[in-house]
């Protein structure tokens, strides 16, 4: 009786999940901007819903386990909840780009996620004699609560979900400039390496390891390390470039009739993708300061960086949002990148310096 009821279970169960599956076929789908479009506070508000069953589901295992008949119950009624919540979380993204689209898909995804596997799991637990299977329940239900209350989390806004991408960007970039300064010349890498030695010997004597964990090749010569100091000014100036772009693109929330216009939305996705590129970069730069330095791949990764402006104030520009610090930050970086030029030796009548020279003219 029990694996006939344990087996009726697990295929409703499959059931439900397969109809659920294709309801996030939807997603694949952009909606017509003709719908209606879903508040997002609705699709919070069944959020809570879903949060509230999920904790019926644990209350079921408080005592002894439930009789089937209330567990298909159960069942079925948080599927109805999932499909109404998926549904309308899909219709809240009418107007939204690609970027925000992103950001409601992975709440939403990870709302039905938690809920798949506290399911599961009730459904596994049916008559079993597994005390730590009946106790994971709780914490599954834990973890349907954070996704529902991360909801709240999630950007509403095409400017706002693209400034949050723009500042994991400067934050990536915060972290390779970070570990850039740790670099060292090898006669100060040597003084460092001397003191700690007498620290280090006893020990290692005890123990008979020989080993040694320097930092062999990291060592920069006098000539690499004024390239790498100059890079690492570059990245610093980049930095202030990302935040001033970031303050810029916050400042355009106060056009919010104009999130769902096509062109200030493209004109946001391609800025996003400009400021991705320059982080690209940037780790291109930092992978490149290791010896043996990589002259021509720093040069390629400068004359990226200085196109990718010079579209920036393009893309700003277009949305009225380009502000004079930014400006200046640009002409600061440009600068940083011709010192760094220069001790690369490229600083002749050279390819990349005319067109330096016209993206400086062109931004005045």
């Amino acid at each position: 009786m029990g694996k006939g009821a344990r087996e009726r279970l697990s295929r409703l169960l499959n059931e439900h999940l397969n109809t659920v599956h294709e309801t996030f076929q939807l997603w694949d789908q952009t909606p017509a901007s003709s719908l209606d479009k879903v508040s997002w506070n609705d699709v919070i508000k069944l959020g809570e819903q879903v949060s509230k069953q999920a904790t019926m589901v644990g209350m079921l295992w408080t005592g002894e386990a439930p009789e089937t008949k209330v567990l298909e119950e159960n069942m079925a009624s948080y599927f109805n909840l999932l499909q109404g919540f998926l549904l309308h979380s899909h219709a809240s993204t009418v107007g939204a780009g690609p970027t925000l689209s992103s950001c409601i898909y992975a709440s939403v995804k990870q709302v039905v996620d938690c809920s798949f596997m506290l399911l599961k799991e009730s459904v596994s637990s049916y008559e079993s004699h597994s005390k730590d299977q009946k106790l994971s329940i709780p914490q599954l239900v834990g973890a349907v609560w954070d996704a529902c209350s991360a909801l709240k989390k999630t950007p509403t806004t095409n400017v706002t979900a693209i400034g949050r991408a723009m500042t994991q960007v400067a934050v990536s970039m915060k972290d390779v400039l970070r570990e850039m300064k740790e670099l060292k010349p090898a006669s100060e890498r040597a003084d460092e390496a001397s003191d700690e030695a007498s620290i280090q010997a006893e020990s290692q004597a005890d123990d008979g390891d020989d080993s040694s964990e320097g930092d062999l090749g990291n060592d920069l010569s006098p000539e690499e390390m004024k390239i790498a100091k100059l890079a690492i000014g570059v990245m610093s100036e980049a930095l202030v470039v990302m935040k001033e772009l970031i303050r810029s693109i916050t400042g355009l929330l106060k056009h919010e009739s104009l999130d769902n216009s096509v062109n200030f939305l493209n004109s946001l996705e391609r800025l996003l993708k400009l400021c991705q590129g320059i982080g690209v970069q940037m780790d291109e730069l930092g992978a490149c300061l290791y010896p043996p330095q990589e002259l021509p791949t720093i040069k390629a990764a400068s004359e990226k960086i200085c196109s990718n402006l010079d579209e920036m104030k393009v893309e700003l520009d277009n949305l009225d949002g380009s502000s004079e610090a930014f400006v200046q930050a640009c002409s600061v970086l440009r600068k940083s990148m011709r010192q760094l030029e220069s001790q690369l030796g490229y600083s002749d009548a050279t390819d990349l310096v005319p067109a330096l020279e016209n993206l400086t003219v062109g931004n005045q």
